[in-house]
């Protein structure tokens, strides 16, 4: 992987960015493109390949939490979305292969299922972008679709387990006592810093679990989930995961490379292509709505979590590409799906950006599917006599309901989407309620309150922004505040109905220098005496 092919990568990177779609499209697009000028993948790319696979699996393993994938929507709607789906792409692609046409008649019922496997996966990479551009990791619409994607990789998994053809030796037996490898390794962890150490740790962490596995006649992919799933839990385990993502997203690079070597599309992979994007997309969307709302789930939660879901996936091709190692694929199969799913991605990408409009639109259709269990159990939130809403209770949040509650002794209600921070902040005095700020339902009930002051503390602009259109849209009359980082998103945010703004640095710098100040006179008067 020379500098000519990272300066073609980066330039279809750049583009894709520049489009608002996921830089792995412009990848794709440019392992294609270096294809067709006849270059051919050597020893390092296929490392660079392996080594982003291992650390997509090892930063899965750190974020596993079981208490999580045990929510019936969760398990439960992967499990027969995955079952419907390939059950249905198995049928159809030997119903073509059967009526003649030539692209899928040499498959077999097991090259059929693997492909069907492969579509049947969303992206992680794609739908964890989408919420933390939009803030919304936190949301209950962004845990059920990631818990989803985790139940699916995990299949993805097994796969890779069974796919390995080779019988484990009997050494494999000492696997079974790595959990007792955690007090040793956390101390490690703990004493990795915040810096280049900590990503060498996570590193050869990586790599050692890899080694071992493989040592033993295990797939080294396994050791790799493994040894992430050993420090899942630990207090820096998600700051590991964050150091590791620019180093993931680059070995990856050589990864989405490596599938443009295999081959070209010819004009028949564009028009299955086509078929599959136009047809399987909004099929697997509406299945998973559907799905959602039979575990008795809101059609708005429903709705956002299935729009994230409807992509192909990284770990498809992931999937096929050993497909196609074992010779149960042919190499056209795995061209067709890398071009699928960089198309799905430019697809979802559209969709996802307008998520919360099409939500307002068809409002009333989708909440006609929602169960007549949800709507019994359905309790809106409580305000009492609450006279001042603080929406996200970050840092600032609670600056401002302190000061709101022991200043000025006015009656104030929080609302954020974390239900473990809701707890932590009940247990300390705070009157904390679960909200979206994105949810018109909410910023409806909001309006039928006594709520006259709305401080708005949420993680990014664009949230603020939108709650602040809501609440003038449907009515709002009394005061609403919000937090600014610059002086353009001050001027877009009092454009839209916020009454003040304030400039979340220039504020900061003002009270440090207000308190140095008042430390100052406190001090001098015990100087003089």
């Amino acid at each position: 992987m020379d500098s000519v092919w990272l300066l073609i990568a980066l330039a279809f990177g750049l583009v894709a960015q520049q489009l608002r779609l996921p830089p792995l499209v412009g990848f794709l697009l440019a392992g294609f493109v270096l294809n067709a000028f006849g270059e051919e993948g050597g020893e390092l790319l296929e490392l660079a390949s392996r080594y982003g696979v291992y650390l997509l699996l090892f930063t899965i393993g750190l974020k596993l939490r079981l208490k999580d994938l045990l929510e019936p929507a969760i398990g439960g709607g992967a499990l027969s979305h995955m079952a419907i789906i390939v059950a249905l792409l198995t049928g159809s692609f030997l119903l073509l292969g059967a009526a003649g046409l030539a692209f899928f008649a040499g498959d077999s019922w097991l090259s059929a299922a693997i492909a069907a496997f492969a579509l049947s996966f969303s992206s992680t990479v794609f739908a964890v972008k989408i919420f933390e551009e939009r803030g919304e990791t936190r949301t209950r619409h962004a845990v059920i679709a990631i818990g989803i994607l985790i139940v699916q990789d995990i299949l993805a998994v097994v796969f890779l387990l069974f796919a390995a053809q080779q019988m484990p030796t009997l050494w494999a037996l000492l696997l079974l006592a790595l959990p007792l490898a955690r007090p040793l390794v956390n101390p490690i962890l703990k004493l990795a810093g915040h810096g280049e150490v900590l990503v060498l740790f996570g590193l050869a962490m990586a790599a050692l679990g890899a080694e071992l596995f493989g040592a033993v006649g295990v797939k080294p992919d396994i050791g790799v989930l493994v040894f992430g799933l050993l420090l899942a839990g630990h207090e820096k385990s998600v700051e590991l995961s964050k150091a590791l993502l620019g180093f993931k997203d680059f070995f990856l690079l050589g990864f989405f490379l490596s599938i443009g070597f295999i081959g070209l599309p010819d004009w028949q992979d564009v028009a299955l292509m086509t078929a599959l994007v136009v047809v399987l997309l909004p099929v697997k969307t509406l299945l998973f709505f559907w799905l959602l709302t039979r575990f008795n789930i809101g059609a708005r939660t429903s709705m956002l979590a299935a729009i994230s879901l409807g992509c192909f996936s990284e770990f498809g091709l992931i999937v096929a590409n050993e497909g196609y190692r074992l010779n149960l694929l042919s190499g056209d199969w795995l061209v067709l799906l890398a071009v699928s799913t960089a198309v799905s991605f430019a697809l979802a990408s559209v969709v996802n950006a307008r998520a919360h409009e099409l939500y307002e639109r068809f409002e009333k259709v989708l909440c006609g599917f929602e169960t007549k269990r949800f709507r019994d159990n359905a309790v809106p939130p409580e305000f009492g006599d609450a006279e001042v809403l603080i929406a996200g209770m970050g840092r600032v949040g609670r600056g401002a309901y302190r000061t709101m509650r022991d200043s000025y002794r006015m009656k104030v209600c929080g609302i954020d989407t974390d239900a473990n921070k809701r707890e932590i902040l009940k247990g300390m005095g705070f009157d904390v309620l679960r909200g979206d700020a994105e949810d018109v339902d909410f910023w409806r009930q909001v309006i039928d309150s006594r709520v006259r002051l709305v401080l708005l503390a949420l993680p990014t602009h664009q949230d603020m922004l939108k709650a602040t259109r809501l609440l003038r849209k449907y009515g709002f009359n009394g005061r609403i505040g919000a937090v600014s980082r610059y002086e353009d998103d001050r001027v877009e945010l009092e454009q839209a109905g916020v009454d003040a703004a304030y400039n979340y640095y220039q504020e900061v710098g003002t009270g440090f220098a207000d308190h140095m100040q008042r430390e100052i006179r406190d001090e001098e008067p015990a100087a003089m005496s």
